[in-house]
């Protein structure tokens, strides 16, 4: 009687545990027994499975056809639909693997500039917003970057021009989050260089307005005067009719400075470009107020990666 006791309970316990077993495997790949098959079939399966969004029975069948016929050209195709198929399930890390995996192999094959591009994809889908470390688009820059330097005659080319433009725009995006945060926590030397970035490495940006506004209130803030002047001047030149612009004179006329010059008589803002440079020509220097800190004053200027959600609530709460 014991003896049936026990054996029932160490079968409850042995289908527990395999129940668990099963549950907390996660996302495991799709196995098959292995059945020597013509590569027709095995790759004809493999399409149909993609095609249904049947990621890892996809996957499960380039692999068979590279086991089963490692040598045809077959198995570099499904080398890189696999890659594909990854992709499209949104594991980006295992679809750069395969990527890589294909691309040392093969590369001079005919779909070598496809591959780099679906790396790039792979980078740029998981940008994170600019509060958020932006390491996923570095990555990104730097692989579209790739495309079109090795194929710049390519469709691939031509799209990821475009979306270096929007990368760009978000690097730039970053950097003036951390300039604002500097700008609020009165570390005026830190915010300059912040802003100065933006000006010179992402002139072409949506931010550069801005960022020209942003550095014309730091330097006024620290009282130099003819510094503030030249890149109030620079943004009316490049940015006659914009609100950053307007914003900026407003910042002149609250501390009672002329804009431009000692003329008693304040001049209206389109007066402030003259003289004024073209973004694109833009020598950082001239836009200099000081020297920048040294490497252990800009350590402790540093940020952290992970910079809090919202930096001037915090601050006030500090407070």
């Amino acid at each position: 009687m014991r003896f049936a006791f026990l054996a029932k309970l160490f079968f409850i316990l042995a289908a527990s545990l395999a129940i668990v077993a099963c549950g907390s495997s996660g996302k495991k790949k799709q196995r098959f027994a292995y059945v020597e098959r013509p590569v027709e079939i095995l790759y004809d399966l493999a399409v149909k499975d993609l095609e249904r969004k049947r990621y890892d029975r996809a996957i499960a069948y380039f692999e068979e056809v590279e086991r089963q016929h490692p040598y045809s050209a077959w198995a570099r195709r499904a080398m890189l639909m696999k890659a594909f198929a990854y992709y499209q399930g949104n594991d980006y890390e295992e679809a750069v693997t395969a990527v890589d995996q294909f691309l040392a192999l093969h590369p001079g094959n005919k779909d070598a500039a496809y591959a780099y591009y679906l790396k790039a994809m792979c980078h740029y889908e998981r940008i994170r917003d600019v509060g958020r470390d932006q390491e996923f688009t570095n990555n990104a820059v730097e692989a579209l970057n790739d495309v079109v330097r090795r194929y710049p005659d390519t469709e691939y080319a031509r799209d990821a021009r475009l979306k270096l433009d929007l990368t760009n725009d978000h690097l730039a995006g970053k950097e003036m989050y951390i300039g604002r945060f500097y700008l609020k926590q009165n570390k005026h030397i830190a915010a300059i260089n912040r802003f100065k970035k933006v000006i010179t490495d992402y002139q072409t940006t949506s931010h550069v307005p801005e960022a020209l506004l942003r550095l014309t209130e730091a330097y006024l803030e620290l009282g130099i005067i003819d510094e503030a002047r030249a890149a109030a001047a620079v943004l009316g030149y490049n940015y006659p009719g914009s609100r950053w612009y307007q914003d900026s004179y407003r910042l002149f006329e609250q501390r009672h400075i002329v804009a431009e010059g000692s003329e008693p008589t304040r001049r209206k803002p389109e007066k402030l470009k003259e003289q004024a440079q073209s973004v694109e020509n833009i020598d950082p220097d001239s836009l200099r107020a000081i020297e920048p800190p040294s490497p252990s004053e800009m350590e402790a200027l540093e940020p952290s990666d992970n910079l809090p959600e919202n930096p001037l609530e915090e601050a006030r709460d500090e407070l």
